[in-house]
């Protein structure tokens, strides 16, 4: 299947797309905020760069895009594998995939632990922020 739009506008729209301070990342921020816990971002001396890193309590948080990371739930349709290209999406998407698996094993070898949050759950405010203070209150 070939794709719907022109290459030129498929480069566009993948240029537009950031790695940093997106909606669902800073929903995460300001909920953790609210709570009085402060963080770090991205600190680069750690596997993978997690996105919230709270340094005293040796945990971070990696809030991953459903289709970027392959959100697993059946329920999440952003997680699904594109139709066209498939050969370019399903080697890239594996790729992130076991990057991201790789940079949880090591981090957990270093003595830190680690809470994934999807984008798709950061629609319900309300479970998010039991998720999150059960993360951080749980020592």
């Amino acid at each position: 299947m070939t794709d719907k739009i022109s290459a030129e506008r498929r480069s566009e729209n993948m240029r537009r797309i950031r790695s940093k301070d997106m909606k669902p990342e800073m929903t995460v921020r300001r909920i953790v905020h609210g709570m009085g816990y402060r963080y770090r971002l991205h600190r680069k001396d750690l596997p993978g760069k997690p996105d919230l890193v709270f340094s005293s309590r040796r945990k971070v948080i990696f809030v991953h895009g459903c289709f970027w990371h392959q959100h697993g739930d059946p329920a999440c349709l952003d997680g699904r594998l594109p139709k066209s290209n498939t050969g370019y999406w399903n080697a890239k998407l594996q790729r992130n995939m076991e990057r991201d698996a790789k940079n949880q094993r090591k981090l957990a070898s270093l003595g830190w632990e680690t809470l994934l949050v999807w984008e798709c759950e950061c629609r319900d405010k309300t479970a998010l922020l039991r998720k999150l203070k059960a993360f951080l209150e749980n020592d």
